[in-house]
């Protein structure tokens, strides 16, 4: 008898004759969340099962941060043929509880000799013997009893929710604009559940903004990076192309400008990066720049898709959001961001794109871009 973490996923049930390339995708994004515990990773009758585990809370808790993962069940690894003993085990698993229970059982093995209405029947009979503090509820029980009889018997009570989605990678790349605000983390992670494989550009103004705000946005990238398997960040040099938007454009268009040489900068790393999209943290009307009209003036001067998973929410939901997947904390630290320098006191909400055009005429746009993107620093979070 052994204890393991049974691994259940949702969605890739879905998948018909792909279901295995899922499968095997979300092992070895299992497998890389564990790599330094050195844990054991298979497969087995279409469960996902991780054995060998110093820490199960710790266990526990990278695993369920994985996307395509459903549900974890910290469970026993038992022999199937001696029916006694796993009775035995399913009481002393039940042991100490109180209210309702009901017992589930599943028979993959056909050829075992009880039924899984029958292994349900004699397991609730004895675990009501021996535990006079429970009673039995088969339609909203306080607890269950698992059991699977399969290879070997596998007995669990406890089912741990986890973040479903789909395995990252198995629905293409596409690079995150990341700023140190709660948004955009928040939208990198909702694109990634769907098995995006994400990197991210972040956009640093030294000295107007500081070193420790390149670390917050780094500790933002490490936080989702949990789910994510792995982010580069791309830290792009911004300060000089500020600088020459403050110094010649019109102050009412400065923000959507540096917006628009983003996405160009964002685009070109996206490329390098073999992505096929860029994704944002803007939300209609939340700021001057994300108004229909100008949501529409930055979009323009990409080729790519933008994703905006964010697009229709209001603030507050976005924060529940960033509270559950953890990162709203360091999101609120209060370090300066790039959007933050040389804001303009009257922004243009309803802009026009001949004075965008002009505005962008004075800059040597080329050249600009091309010395940003000359000085990325690439970090591996």
């Amino acid at each position: 008898m052994r204890e393991l973490l049974l691994v259940r996923y949702g969605e890739i049930f879905l998948k018909g004759l792909n279901r295995p390339v899922f499968i095997r995708a979300l092992v070895k994004r299992i497998k890389r969340a564990l790599q330094d515990m050195h844990a054991t990773v298979w497969v087995n009758d279409s469960r996902i099962f991780v054995s060998d585990v110093p820490d199960m809370d710790e266990c526990v808790r990278r695993v369920t941060k994985v996307f395509g993962v459903h549900s974890v069940c910290p469970a026993v690894e038992m022999g199937k043929d001696d029916f006694d003993a796993i009775c035995n085990q399913a009481i002393a698993m039940m042991s100490g509880l109180k209210g309702s229970f009901k017992v589930i059982a599943r028979r993959s093995d056909k050829r075992y000799p009880l039924d899984s209405m029958a292994i349900g029947r004699e397991l609730g009979h004895r675990i009501l013997e021996s535990n006079p503090a429970l009673t039995v509820d088969v339609k909203n029980p306080d607890h269950i009893m698992n059991v699977e009889i399969r290879d070997h018997a596998y007995l669990y009570v406890q089912v741990i929710p986890a973040v479903g989605g789909m395995p990252v990678g198995t629905n293409g790349r596409a690079t995150l604009l990341l700023s140190g605000g709660i948004d955009s983390p928040v939208a990198g992670w909702m694109i990634a559940k769907r098995g995006v494989q994400i990197n991210a550009v972040h956009f640093h103004s030294y000295p107007y903004t500081s070193d420790r705000a390149k670390e917050k946005v780094l500790d933002l990238a490490r936080i989702i990076s949990e789910s994510c398997c792995g982010i580069r960040v791309h830290i792009v040099p911004f300060t000089k192309i500020q600088m020459e938007i403050h110094e010649k454009c019109p102050d009412e268009y400065s923000t959507l400008i540096m917006r628009r040489y983003m996405m160009r900068i964002a685009e070109r790393v996206a490329l390098q990066e073999r992505s096929e999209a860029l994704i944002t943290g803007e939300s209609i009307g939340q700021v001057a720049s994300q108004t229909m009209a100008a949501l529409g003036t930055t979009d323009c001067v990409v080729n790519m898709p933008v994703f905006r998973p964010l697009i229709g929410f209001d603030k507050v939901e976005i924060i529940d959001i960033a509270k559950k997947i953890g990162t709203f904390e360091t999101s609120s630290l209060p370090y300066e961001d790039c959007c933050t320098v040389f804001t303009p006191r009257h922004p243009a909400t309803n802009p026009k794109m001949d004075k965008i055009l002009e505005g962008e005429s004075k800059l040597d746009s080329e050249a600009l871009i091309e010395e940003a993107i000359a000085g990325i620093e690439i970090v591996t979070c």
